[in-house]
């Protein structure tokens, strides 16, 4: 039987394929549609007589022992029609291959909790005895929302070909997922598209020596998953931490996080907006009025033609041994002004008569309206009024105006009121434009003259307090002298602590670090100088070096503000670390050191940098130097100090 399937072909009765996803290795996997469930389905399906359909179905039923929300899980396996296939569950997402490819790394935090919750549910597998094995981006998703999901729980081995129960394989793995989400570049055993991470005579790079900035615990969580993956043998130390298990590795991620809280959303964001689905603004379409469009305009009826004789048509065809012609039609004739006119217009309106149930419309004019009558000019007025006649008055009474009312100055009187004029002359009755008094005139010019008073008062004043020296207000000058300033003062510059007490620093070894020339690196002599042990191997955290640091402490006394130490260095190079504690060392320095240097020259200064931020102040009581790669000399390996100068607060 044929083992081809194409879109809307149903398997089992109830799985109708709907979308091809990939095709490889003579399988296929389908987004399918489970009729019975109402649900999307994810299916791989390869040919029955396939050498890997029984191992398919081995690891289906291995995958479904294990129970995990961030694993997707195998609903049905089954050999049906010439045809193997297993369903899983659909999942949605960005897989992680997807996601360094096109955004880059994720950063520190990030990457840390992408790894710790695939951790989380490789360790829920592994309690099973199930492994993976083939975790790698391609089998890694992260939805919408940031939550993490694994596909292809031993299925993806299975369909690979891969052997099944390899969970030092999933270790490795997961250590690939971690390098992986921090430096965009994959170093996992299992194949992936994500560009490989770069080599160095047949060793991988660390995380931290391929991208700046990765916090140096990523960066020893992630040797440490290929050295034990390797079974490199490793002298003991009291730092080191178990990375056996899967459940190992989550723990040393969530206590590198230290709280989560946010992380989530934040894988979320860090999503690219692939296959997006955007709107389309379509431009804004103009309103259309009645009087935009043409009016169409009648057809012009074709001219009656008179009845063609076919028998005659035919003879003259047939009489006729030319090239056959093709007729053109003739354009209509353009219609008339008066055409037009008499059609009805958008502007009619109906007149029904009183007599008949016949309507008639009113059209427009046929003939142009006349055009106004011509703009009178308006009789030109003067602007002036002409002068009087000589020996009349300015000033004459019209005519067409009642006179007032005559009153007599007794009823005035007796109102209250008194006369406009008492005068007996002959321009007694007349007012001219001299004697009208206006309102609030009087008054204006008495504000004017108080303002102008008060000006000049305020003016000798000002000028008076400042002949006595003093402000325009009166008051008292300040002394130049002691005038507050408005600049903050500036910080004290950073400068050499006293009393500082030198001490041999060796908790990895049981030997005589020359402690008796100690107390020469702070004698304020650099011709007096103190050295190491001299070393047949370089430090280092490998084989064959015994150690992976040795160096010196200062005590300041009390707890005090470090802002540099400055050391004189006898040899080079040499890498030196700085850590400030508040208590008195007793074992190796852990963690990321506050500044760090590759020494090239005999004098270099660290300035230690607070891990919450440059601008918080470093402060402890004692100042660790540690040297973590010593010169070479003829012998071997030694490191000195000649001067160490600590500056701080």
């Amino acid at each position: 039987m044929t083992t081809s399937t194409r879109p809307g072909e149903v398997l089992a009765g109830r799985y109708r394929l709907i979308d091809l996803l990939t095709e490889s290795g003579g399988g296929r996997f389908w987004r399918a549609h489970d009729h019975v469930l109402e649900r999307f389905v994810a299916l791989h399906v390869i040919p029955e007589a396939d050498p890997r359909a029984p191992l398919l179905l081995a690891a289906a039923r291995e995958s479904a022992t294990v129970l995990d929300a961030r694993i997707l899980r195998v609903l049905d396996a089954e050999m049906r029609d010439g045809r193997c296939f297993v369903v899983n569950e659909w999942g949605t997402g960005t897989s992680l291959d997807i996601l360094v490819t096109h955004g880059g790394p994720l950063g520190p935090r990030r990457s840390a909790w992408l790894a710790a919750e695939v951790a989380g549910a490789i360790a829920t597998a592994h309690s099973r005895g199930v492994a993976h094995g083939r975790l790698n981006p391609e089998n890694v998703l992260i939805d919408r929302l940031g939550a993490v999901r694994l596909i292809g729980l031993c299925v993806d081995a299975a369909l690979h070909g891969l052997p099944a129960g390899r969970l030092d394989h999933d270790r490795q793995d997961l250590g690939g997922l971690l390098y992986c989400a921090l430096t965009a570049t994959w170093p996992g055993p299992s194949d992936s598209i994500v560009p490989a991470a770069p080599h160095h005579h047949d060793s991988v790079l660390s995380p931290r020596r391929v991208r700046a900035g990765v916090p140096r615990p990523l960066d020893a969580l992630w040797t440490d998953i290929t050295e034990a993956a390797h079974h490199k043998r490793r002298w003991p130390v009291h730092h080191e931490l178990d990375v056996s298990t899967a459940s190992a590795v989550r723990d040393r991620l969530l206590e590198f996080l230290g709280d989560p809280a946010g992380l989530t959303e934040a894988l979320a964001d860090s999503i690219p907006p692939i296959n997006e689905i955007r709107p389309v603004v379509l431009p804004q379409v103009p309103e259309m009025t009645p009087h935009d469009f043409q009016r169409a305009q009648p057809r012009p009826e074709p001219p009656a033609e008179a009845p063609i004789d076919l028998a005659e048509e035919r003879v003259e065809e047939a009489e006729d041994v030319g090239p056959p012609t093709v007729a053109v039609p003739e354009d209509p004739p353009i219609p008339s002004v008066a055409d037009i006119v008499d059609l009805p217009t958008e502007a009619g309106m109906p007149v029904f008569g009183d007599e008949d149930d016949e309507v008639a419309w009113l059209r427009a004019r046929s003939t142009p309206p006349p055009p106004p009558p011509p703009f009178d000019e308006p009789p030109e007025r003067p602007l002036f009024a002409p002068e009087p006649p000589e020996g009349s008055p300015v000033r004459r009474p019209r005519d067409d105006v009642p006179k007032p009312l005559q009153v007599s100055d007794a009823s005035l009187a007796a109102a209250g009121f008194w006369p406009w004029d008492v005068g007996d002359g002959p321009d007694s009755g007349e007012q001219t434009a001299e004697n009208d008094a206006v309102p609030g005139r009087n008054w204006l010019r008495l504000a004017m003259v108080v303002a102008a008073a008060l000006a000049l008062l305020l003016g000798v004043a000002v000028a008076f307090n400042l002949g006595r020296g003093r402000t325009p207000l009166g008051a008292e000058r300040d002394d130049p002298t002691t005038a507050p300033t408005l600049t903050t003062p500036a910080e004290p510059t950073p400068s050499p602590l006293a009393d500082v007490v030198a001490f041999a620093f060796d908790p990895l070894g049981a030997g005589d670090e020359n402690d008796s020339d100690v107390p020469l690196v702070v004698d304020g002599d650099p011709a007096t100088t103190w050295s190491t042990s001299t070393y047949s191997d370089q430090l280092g955290p490998v084989a064959p070096a015994l150690k992976s640091g040795v160096g010196v402490y200062l005590d300041l006394g009390v707890v005090r503000e470090v802002a540099a130490v400055e050391l004189e260095l006898v040899g080079s190079p040499t890498e030196v670390e700085l850590y400030v504690t508040d208590d008195q060392p007793s074992e190796a320095p852990t963690g990321g050191p506050l500044a760090d240097e590759t020494a090239s020259g005999p004098e270099i200064t660290l300035e230690p940098v607070s891990p919450d931020g440059a601008a918080a102040a470093v402060t402890g009581r004692y100042v660790i130097v540690w040297f973590t790669s010593l010169p070479a000399v003829s012998d071997g390996f030694r490191a000195g100090l000649s001067e160490v100068v600590v500056r701080g607060r």
